[in-house]
């Protein structure tokens, strides 16, 4: 993906690509051959000159990913050529160090290695990526804390929230994803051999797990074998699952606000960007569409992940070989589409003004709720929600204010007064708990800050 193709980077980003691709994929393999070996030398197993040769032609610039991939084909995996060019190349230096490449292992533990550690680089991504959106979040979360705007059920106008709110409650499932993805978007080594026992490896075969674990580069040790055992890569792809619908969810919201109808929110401007070829007064938000895309992949996706879990005995025939795109593919929109949200969030346009405007659209009929409430003190509920729902046709019907309304209304007469009725009908003082909420989730994102890179 060096130019990003016809398509660009509307579906995934240079930086993520990168860490996914087939030569960062070799690489991985050949990282795991190296280890084994260093691990192999080091328990007395195979000679250390041997493992150095081979650590010395583990290098994916030496090999040709085309023929390799050519001969995969036939093969059924990539392991079974590469461990044959690299067998090649080593015997080509030392007839007696190709003897022990690849030994004792099978080709399951080179993949799942190899994926391994491209999922690691790319769960730190996704982390990294995260942490700025939560950023950008809290940030709006508490510029917009009393930016009065209405709340919407079903499509319609329900009460009066505030903007900060709404920003909260996109941050919280961000801040949460954070802080599960560090643990269960870990990816792990495999060492296993031929069926989970490495019994040809003998009497040394603990010591060499123990030593590989060590030695496998940034991934962390794990030492009982799971190659047809799928919780950790199933667990993954569900992390990334709920981190793209909730991501959907975001931009669904935001999108829905920018109707041109509405108007309270709008996408960061830039020259060129969300426009139509055929109306130039349009303005589409195109990140907000990026990232519903992503987020409307994502259940097939999840669901082939889930679907591959039930392996048959030591290893599988499909389930095994249909993870290997899938999770590519799920990290690679996740990636993209946390690249757009940060991107929106950071750049969101807000409008307290038509947020206001919004919320004076029914004549406050948005504050019924409020006003029975208060009225049911002193007449009762029944009848307080009575009277709102008879004042609320009358106020459709007439156009006018509901506040005059009920300051007209023959059997509220002297029960509330005209200060009365401006303080409930004043959507600035009607929070309930909308501070102590913001503040809960401001503190979940405080406390999980000193964990996130490039503390905002």
């Amino acid at each position: 993906m060096a130019d990003g193709g016809l398509y660009g980077e509307l579906f995934a980003d240079r930086e993520m690509a990168v860490l996914l691709d087939d030569r960062a994929a070799l690489q991985g393999m050949l990282d795991f051959e190296a280890a084994l070996a260093r691990a192999e030398a080091e328990t007395g197993l195979i000679p250390t000159a041997a493992a150095d040769i081979i650590a010395g032609e583990c290098k994916a610039e030496l090999y040709d990913i085309a023929a390799i991939g050519r001969a995969a084909t036939l093969a059924g995996n990539p392991a079974i050529p590469l461990v044959k060019a690299l067998t090649g190349r080593v015997a080509a230096a030392d007839a007696e160090a190709a003897k022990w490449v690849h030994y004792g292992a099978t080709s399951q533990d080179v993949i799942d290695s190899g994926q391994a550690q491209q999922y690691r680089a790319a769960q730190d991504l996704i982390l990294a990526r995260s942490a700025s959106l939560a950023h950008a979040l809290a940030a709006l979360a508490r510029e917009h804390r009393r930016t009065p705007m209405i709340g919407r059920t079903f499509l319609q106008h329900a009460v009066p929230i505030s903007f900060g709110l709404k920003a909260a409650n996109w941050l919280s499932p961000i801040v949460s994803f954070h802080d599960d993805f560090m643990i269960w978007g870990e990816s792990a080594h495999q060492l296993g051999g031929a069926a989970g026992s490495l019994a040809s490896l003998s009497d040394k075969a603990d010591a060499v797990s123990e030593a590989f674990a060590r030695t496998m580069p940034s991934i962390g040790a794990v030492r009982v074998p799971w190659h047809s055992e799928r919780r950790r890569p199933a667990r993954i792809a569900t992390e990334l699952g709920l981190l793209l619908g909730h991501l959907g969810k975001m931009a669904g919201d935001i999108a829905l606000m920018a109707q041109t109808e509405i108007g309270e929110l709008a996408e960061p401007e830039a020259p060129g960007k969300g426009g139509s070829s055929a109306m130039p007064h349009k303005r589409n938000p195109v990140l907000c569409t990026l990232i519903l895309t992503a987020a409307k992949r994502t259940p097939g996706l999840v669901a082939t992940m889930l679907a591959a879990m039930p392996q048959e005995h030591e290893r599988a025939m499909g389930g095994w070989h249909a993870e290997w795109p899938t999770l590519r593919e799920l990290f690679l929109i996740a990636g993209g589409a946390l690249n757009h949200a940060v991107a929106l969030i950071e750049g969101l346009q807000v409008f307290p003004e038509q947020m206001q405007y919004n919320l004076d659209l029914t004549n406050g009929l948005v504050m019924a709720e409020r006003v029975s409430l208060a009225l049911a003190q002193t007449i009762g509920r029944g009848e307080a929600h009575h009277l709102l729902e008879e004042a609320s046709r009358d106020c459709l019907a007439s156009g006018r204010h509901l506040k005059d309304v009920l300051a007209d209304h023959p059997k509220l007469a002297g029960k509330l007064s005209s200060d009365e009725l401006d303080d409930l009908f004043d959507p600035t003082t009607y929070r309930g708990a909308t501070d102590a909420i913001i503040d809960r989730i401001l503190v979940l994102y405080e406390d999980e800050r000193e964990y996130m890179s490039g503390n905002g």
